[in-house]
């Protein structure tokens, strides 16, 4: 079984019709995968290789230069933490870089819409705004923003918002993070052949890169796209490939990075463009999402999403798309040549990402608003050339709520005069909660798609856990309806039920795209101030999950997750099963170091039964009411 969503298992059958190729084709072509890399075990750091260790003992027991199962496998996992570190960092980066040339203004389509967020950023950084207008201090806080890439002693300002106990426990690891840059060089030094040597010692150098992520370039991300587009509140749409429209031009915007997703916004509502496409035939532009993107125009504009990941070469498929607008990350070398199966069009607008096949049009913040409006025309006068014969819409889609924020939950909670996280701590000191779960991350052909996300979230809140998702996690949830206030009633536990019955809340949580995993760390720390659930995010009844991850952004984020604290579960197991010590540790031993350690389970719903083992573990530490005794 390939997928558990209807519109896409419809857009498969015509898929293998008509002979395209889609990424489950090319899985099974790959079979059987190599399982030396599946085990971790594979090294290609210096050409003296490729070496290979065997499992069993019968072969190789080292490299040739003498690194073992563990080296290879640590430093392997380092190098994945790296990419994922520098992918999500990077997005910061280039969010700061924006919101400095808007400040300067020097940019066409941005302005700064939440500058009440922008002047708490500002004090917490250390910025005076005493007698500054909002482009001053934006300016100043994006200049602070940017130090935080290079620097190269001292510690990021974000990890000063974790718990005074969990700092000081990255203070005594070592694994404070100085600099993000810094701390993702020093990887690549290390995992150099003859360097470290120490797998422990490497995974400690990893841990501190993958904070630098987590409380360093994606805090920043989130937080500076907050003040640029607005700080998400609660909002209504729809979800899957039925919101692609039969008589609408169709553009679809799949990447993450917001800069450009933003602006295509306001250049699909264009007048001028609205009526060139009355004149082509069409009733309008419709405007959807693929991915973390899509995540981003939704939680603030309410626009669509077509589907998640592995969505993404369907929604061509359809035959109903007039252009495809990508920027990094997650984005498949192979739309180019389905693209030419149809009459899409696939335009790459980063400098960073150029793909087979593709128009490129180069993004710039300088004249945004005039470059998304030239793409939207592309599409525009790309209608007339779609083939009603090839084109298929599923009707599937599915309401949903989204645009939940550290922010608006104390509004939600306490309401607009007595915001608080009061009646959250109190739900889960009482019983009426068990914990939370936060279920994230990717799809992966490897497991049926959207069946991780969707059984274990149903399998959590069925027993009182409140979930909260980012990502294509979020995007799989609300294709099955778990983004409704009504889901609570159909798969809630009754204290869950009650929560969701009083607030008007879904029982899962949309809180945005895959750096937004940022939001969920500042909401265990505004749960922690609130008081009577301990001193650390250690101490928390809550868990982390990823049931089909597959980047290498997942293993960053993975690995600040439970150096924050965390225990986490994943789906697919680390690259690193052929290292038996090397797995021992990140499996067990990690928890006497920093509090928390992963487990792998590939069945969603035994894997939600560890984490609300976990909860029931935690909540008895707390001396609270355990479930069933």
């Amino acid at each position: 079984m390939k997928t558990i969503d209807k519109a896409s298992e419809q857009v498969l059958k015509k898929a293998e019709k008509e002979k395209i190729e889609t990424a489950w084709d090319r899985l099974e072509s790959m079979q059987p995968e190599c399982g030396f890399g599946q085990l971790g075990i594979c090294c290609r750091n210096c050409v003296m290789g490729p070496c290979r260790i065997d499992p069993f003992g019968e072969g190789a027991k080292t490299g040739i230069c003498g690194a073992t199962a563990d080296i290879i496998a640590a430093r392997g996992i380092a190098r994945m933490i790296a990419a994922g570190a520098a992918a999500h960092s990077d997005h910061g980066r280039d969010v700061a870089h924006t919101l400095l040339m808007t400040a300067e203004g020097k940019t066409k389509g941005y302005e700064i819409k939440d500058e009440q967020k922008l002047k708490a950023l500002a004090e917490e950084l250390g910025i005076k705004i005493e007698g500054k207008d909002k482009n001053k201090i934006a300016a100043e806080v994006a200049e602070k923003c940017f130090a935080e890439f290079g620097q190269q002693h001292g510690e990021l300002q974000f990890t000063h918002r974790a718990p005074k106990k969990r700092q000081e426990i990255w203070r005594k690891l070592g694994i404070m993070p100085r600099g993000i840059d810094r701390e993702i060089v020093e990887i690549m030094h290390r995992t150099h052949i003859g360097v470290d040597n120490d797998p422990e010692n490497i995974i400690r150098q990893g841990m501190r890169a993958a904070l630098g992520d987590g409380w360093g370039g994606s805090m920043i991300a989130t937080d500076l796209s907050d003040v640029l587009f607005g700080t998400p509140k609660p909002l209504r749409s729809m979800v899957n490939l039925g919101v692609l429209k039969e008589d609408e031009v169709n553009i679809v915007v799949h990447g993450h990075e917001p800069t450009l997703s933003d602006v295509i916004v306001s250049a699909a509502q264009d007048p001028e463009l609205l009526e060139l496409a009355r004149k082509n035939g069409a009733k309008g532009i419709n405007l959807a999402g693929i991915c973390c993107t899509a995540n981003e125009i939704l939680m603030r504009h309410g626009i669509p999403i077509a589907g998640n990941f592995l969505q993404q070469e369907l929604a061509i498929a359809t035959g109903a798309v007039e252009l495809m607008l990508v920027d990094v990350q997650c984005v498949m070398p192979a739309l180019g040549s389905l693209c030419r199966c149809f009459h899409t069009k696939l335009v790459s607008t980063s400098p960073k990402a150029k793909f087979p096949f593709a128009e490129h049009v180069e993004f710039n913040e300088e004249d945004a608003l005039n470059i998304a409006k030239k793409i939207v025309r592309m599409a525009v006068e790309n209608y007339k050339s779609r083939n009603k014969s090839k084109t298929d819409i599923p009707k599937d889609k599915m309401d949903l709520v989204a645009g939940i924020s550290a922010e608006s939950v104390f509004n939600i909670l306490g309401g607009k005069y007595r915001a608080t996280y009061r009646p959250l701590n109190d739900a889960i000191i009482s019983g009426r909660l068990r914990g939370a779960a936060g279920v994230v991350g990717c799809n992966n052909p490897k497991v049926t798609h959207d069946w991780g996300h969707v059984e274990m979230a149903k399998e959590l809140i069925k027993n009182d856990v409140l979930v909260v998702v980012t990502g294509c996690s979020a995007i799989a949830d609300a294709k099955a309806g778990l983004l409704t206030p009504e889901s609570a009633l159909m798969y809630a536990g009754k204290g869950l039920q009650e929560i969701c019955e009083a607030t008007g809340l879904p029982p899962v949580l949309h809180m945005g795209s895959c750096v937004d995993i940022s939001r969920i760390l500042i909401t265990l720390c505004n749960v922690l101030n609130e008081g009577g659930l301990g001193e650390d995010i250690s101490d928390l009844p809550v868990a982390g999950a990823a049931p089909e991850w597959m980047s290498e952004k997942a293993v960053s984020i993975g690995f600040y997750v439970v150096a924050s604290g965390v225990f986490t579960v994943l789906g697919e197991p680390l690259p690193i099963q052929g290292a038996k010590e090397f797995t021992e540790l990140v499996c067990n031993h990690l928890k006497d170091m920093v509090g928390a350690n992963f487990a792998f389970e590939s069945d969603p719903v035994k894997a939600a039964h560890l984490i609300i083992d976990h909860l029931n573990k935690k909540r008895e530490a707390l001396k609270l009411k355990v479930w069933g005794r």
